[in-house]
């Protein structure tokens, strides 16, 4: 029988990587509409997409850019290759799998990169292409959130071997969720900033 702390830590695990696996599957989701979307284009570069809505609210433009195909090929193959990979361990997560620290500050680390990659894509599409994907946003927020989820279980599992007593505050923070708030601040400003410089485009003239 597990004490009251053991159940709210094993809760707090239990959703931790639920919301991993949901994030997982939408940013793979989009990720395949994107890569579709992709093909289109590139079987015809006048294709009209669904989410092009006018000259700004437009998948087709985003997906036109070279910052989209930074690699030589379409960023949301990517998407396709490591999102199904972060749903494996999500569910062996759930399935209440013992990772190797090294393996969980090896996944952080790799999707760290995706974050920043998937910020820097938004940043450019705010400032540069000047054009929004809708598709892209939903990547963009998937990755956020499976990033916060990755580094809650490295947390808990201390991984950054943090001393006793500062990891015990760390995982009361954890334990009441606080950290969502932050979490939920962030996605508060993304879609703040996307409601205030594109609210006025997302209606068809």
């Amino acid at each position: 029988m597990l004490d009251g702390v053991e159940e709210v830590a094993t809760r707090s695990y239990r959703s931790t990587y639920l919301w991993m696996l949901i994030s997982s599957f939408m940013s793979l989701s989009a990720s395949l509409v994107l890569s579709v979307d992709a093909i289109t284009l590139a079987k015809n570069s006048s294709s009209k997409l669904f989410c092009d809505i006018n000259a700004v609210v437009s998948c087709g433009k985003v997906a036109s850019s070279w910052q989209s195909n930074l690699l030589g090929f379409p960023n949301s193959f990517i998407g396709l290759i490591c999102e199904p990979v972060v749903i494996t361990l999500a569910v062996a997560g759930l399935g209440r799998t013992k990772f190797p620290k090294w393996f969980l500050k090896t996944a952080l680390a790799i999707y760290a990169i995706g974050l920043a990659f998937a910020l820097w894509l938004l940043s450019q599409s705010f400032f540069v292409i000047k054009a929004f994907c809708p598709w892209c946003l939903v990547v963009t927020i998937s990755t956020v959130t499976v990033f916060s989820t990755m580094l809650r279980v490295n947390l808990y599992e201390n991984t950054f071997k943090l001393p006793q007593q500062r990891y015990e505050k760390v995982s009361d923070f954890l334990d009441k969720g606080r950290d969502y708030v932050v979490v939920t601040a962030i996605y508060s400003v993304i879609v703040l900033a996307i409601i205030i410089k594109y609210g006025k485009y997302f209606l068809p003239n």
